[in-house]
C-alpha cells in the first residue's frame, strides 16, 4: 500500500560525491514502491555494535525501478552518524524504515509551481518536479547555497524546469544573495500559483513570507531533528496552527515534514507558545 512504511535491509548499490554532498543509492524495493515525493526514510547508523542507538532521517532524492526499486539519499557528513554512513561502500547493507511522513500535496489541475531549495534540501524537490511535470504543471526552480559547491542539482534543474535561478551567498555561482532575494521576481515572471520549498527553517520562514505577499500557497518541508522518525520520541515537535485556529505542538516526522507554510509559527520554533493547546494559555486562537 502506498505510504505504508516498512523496515528493510537494503544493499548499497552506489556511492558518489556531488560537490559538498554524499549521494548513496540503496536497493530497497518495499520503500521505493510506496514512495511519494516528500517522504523520507530513517536509517540505523553505526553498525550492530554501536552506541548510536537513534536513527538518522534522510529525504529521498531519487527513486528508480532498477533491481526491483532503489532510493537515493543525499546528505552532508556533519556528525558521527552521517560520517559512518558516508563510509559505506557498494554491497554494504543498511537498515532502513520508510517511507515516512506526509508527502507534498499535488495540485489537481495544471498549475505554475516554483520550487525553492537551499543546500541539500534541494534534493527532495526533484521527484516532486517529476510528479508536477507529469500533471502538466509548469516548474521553475530557485536553488541556493553558501557557495557554488553547496548548490545541489543545478544541472538537473536546468534540464527539467522552464527556468532555473541560482543564488550563492558568496557570489561564486549565479546571483549573489539568498534564494529569497530572487524569489519575488521568479514568482512574478512565472505567474506562480504555488510555491514548494525545502531548506533550513529560517529560509522557509522567509519563503513563506514572500508567498504570503503574493497571496499564493506555500508548502514547506521542514528540517527538524528527528530521532525515531515514527512519532514516538517527540523530539521534532513544532507549533502549527490548525484549521480551527488553535496552535498545537505537532510532530514533524508524523504530521509533517510537509506543512502549509503560513500555518507554521516559525518565530516560535524551539519553544512551546503560551497559547498552544496544553500550555498555560491552552488553545487560544492565534491571530496573525
Amino acid at each position: 500500500m502506498a505510504g505504508t512504511p516498512v523496515q528493510v535491509t537494503g544493499t548499497v548499490l552506489t556511492t558518489r560525491r556531488v560537490d559538498a554532498y554524499h549521494a548513496l543509492t540503496v536497493v530497497a524495493p518495499g520503500i521505493a514502491e510506496r514512495y511519494r515525493p516528500g517522504h523520507f526514510v530513517s536509517v540505523a547508523v553505526g553498525g550492530a555494535h554501536t552506541s548510536m542507538v537513534t536513527r538518522r532521517a534522510f529525504s529521498i532524492h531519487d527513486v528508480k525501478s532498477d533491481y526491483g526499486g532503489t532510493v537515493e539519499l543525499v546528505f552532508t557528513s556533519g556528525g558521527p552518524g552521517t560520517a559512518w554512513l558516508a563510509e559505506r561502500r557498494a554491497r554494504d547493507t543498511l537498515d532502513l524504515v520508510g517511507p515516512l511522513g506526509r508527502p507534498f500535496p499535488l495540485p489537481r489541475d495544471p498549475a505554475n509551481c516554483v520550487l525553492v531549495g537551499a543546500e541539500y534540501g534541494s534534493a527532495v524537490l526533484f521527484p516532486l518536479a517529476d510528479a508536477l511535470l507529469a500533471r502538466g504543471c509548469r516548474v521553475d526552480f530557485v536553488l541556493g547555497g553558501a557557495g557554488a559547491e553547496r548548490v545541489f542539482g543545478a544541472m538537473r534543474a536546468r534540464r527539467m524546469a522552464q527556468t532555473t535561478t541560482l543564488t550563492t551567498e558568496d557570489g561564486s555561482l549565479g546571483l549573489r544573495g539568498k534564494v529569497t532575494d530572487a524569489l519575488p521576481s521568479v514568482i512574478a515572471d512565472a505567474r506562480a500559483d504555488a510555491v514548494y520549498a525545502c531548506a533550513p527553517m529560517e529560509t522557509l520562514r522567509a519563503v513563506t513570507a514572500v508567498g504570503m505577499e503574493f497571496d499564493i500557497p506555500v508548502q514547506v518541508a521542514v528540517e527538524e531533528s528527528m530521532a525515531c522518525g515514527i512519532g514516538v520520541c517527540m523530539t521534532c515537535v513544532l507549533p502549527v496552527i490548525g484549521d480551527d485556529g488553535v496552535t498545537r505542538m505537532v510532530r514533524a516526522c508524523a504530521e509533517g515534514p510537509v506543512f502549509r507554510g503560513e500555518r507554521v509559527r516559525f518565530e516560535d520554533v524551539g519553544t512551546i507558545p503560551f497559547d498552544a493547546l496544553g500550555a498555560p494559555g491552552g488553545g487560544a486562537r492565534h491571530v496573525s
